[in-house]
């Protein structure tokens, strides 16, 4: 595994700089243990080298990162290889909390999509720089998982409920709509990634450099930031009923957002919706390294369901795009069944 990790994701020292390269482009950089394991190494590390003032993440190829390896953990998990995937769970986990509390600035460079474990690596750090290919999803309601990788935490933190949004539909936002949210810190031209990587490894401070090589006009924001009103009417409070009946009744006096977001939320997991709006109400409140024990809690009752094998059944292995969900209707999931997500586990990792 570690021979495999080491070309899997490349760990260097340019100068002053902790250079990172997400390096499984045929499977659009998506993470697997080895990597998380390789990658906590290398921060470790670098936390204690003085010489070190920032570190550097990007992807090699077309994404930064599609997350982690799904059809992996799938395959594990019905291998009857546990005590696998739950060392993948806690040691992602774990690198978040790690990336979320660094003391020194992470610089990800983001162009191309950056989904699920790619969100947990670039979100929690200092700068998020987006390029024009710049598509960010958190899709697991889709295959009946749940928006995890600190989203707990970092979604309902967005302002006008975007974060509720997007933990529901899944839906992806450009670079212009990302940094109108937050969710990216800053803009460049992908081709001038090199040379933002060159001059922070020069020990060019992050802000300087960032705004160096700033576009000459900024990105106009997307439908996300036209529809911000609409979004937080919908999606401010309340349950996955309510909002789809805001949703239903905005359709009806002729938004064509309103129809088209409804319609995609009806075809996602009820389980996995149900869990997500939960997620979205609680973890407001929730400190960094709570919102990831929750996280915990919850995929491990995730992995020994339904609906998380058969997402991925429909959508990644047999790819006819018809999941059957059990339950399959919102009604069925009762606040007793997903309470029972959230509660306490023995012997669970504490994330600090």
């Amino acid at each position: 595994m570690a021979d495999e990790a080491d070309d899997e994701i490349l760990c260097e020292r340019r100068g002053a700089a902790g250079l990172v390269t997400l390096n499984r482009p045929q499977a659009l950089n998506a993470l697997t243990l080895g990597m998380v394991r390789r990658l906590r190494q290398a921060l470790d590390a670098w936390a204690q080298e003085p010489g070190v003032s920032c570190i550097v993440l990007r992807g090699a190829g077309r994404a930064f990162s599609a997350g982690g390896d799904i059809r992996r953990l799938h395959d594990d998990a019905r291998g009857g290889r546990g005590d696998v995937v739950d060392a993948f769970w806690r040691a992602e986990y774990a690198l978040n909390a790690l990336i979320h509390r660094y003391h020194k600035p992470i610089v990800s460079l983001i162009d191309g999509i950056v989904m699920g474990g790619g969100v947990g690596l670039s979100l929690h750090g200092s700068h998020r720089v987006a390029g024009e290919r710049y598509a960010f999803a958190m899709p697991e309601v889709a295959i009946g998982f749940f928006p995890d990788i600190g989203a707990t935490y970092a979604l309902p933190r967005l302002p006008d409920a975007v974060g509720v949004y997007l933990a529901l539909t899944g839906e992806r936002v450009g670079r212009g709509d990302a940094l109108a949210v937050g969710l990216a810190t800053h803009a460049a031209p992908a081709a001038s990634f090199e040379a933002i990587a060159e001059a922070l490894a020069a020990g060019g401070a992050p802000e300087e450099v960032l705004a160096r090589h700033a576009p000459a006009e900024a990105p106009a924001p997307g439908p996300v930031a036209a529809e911000r009103a609409l979004i937080a009417a919908c999606f401010g409070t309340g349950g996955v009923a309510e909002v789809l009946a805001r949703l239903d009744a905005a359709a009806a006096e002729g938004s064509d957002f309103a129809a088209r977001t409804a319609a995609t939320i009806r075809t996602r997991s009820p389980t996995s919706l149900a869990i997500a709006c939960e997620q979205m109400r609680r973890g407001g409140a929730l400190s960094f390294p709570e919102a990831m024990r929750t996280e915990y809690r919850i995929v491990t009752r995730v992995l020994q369901g339904h609906d998380f094998f058969e997402g991925v059944r429909a959508v990644i292995i047999d790819k006819d795009g018809e999941p059957r969900w059990n339950p399959a209707s919102l009604d069925a999931v009762t606040p007793e069944v997903v309470a029972a997500y959230f509660a306490a586990l023995p012997d669970e990792p504490r994330f600090t």
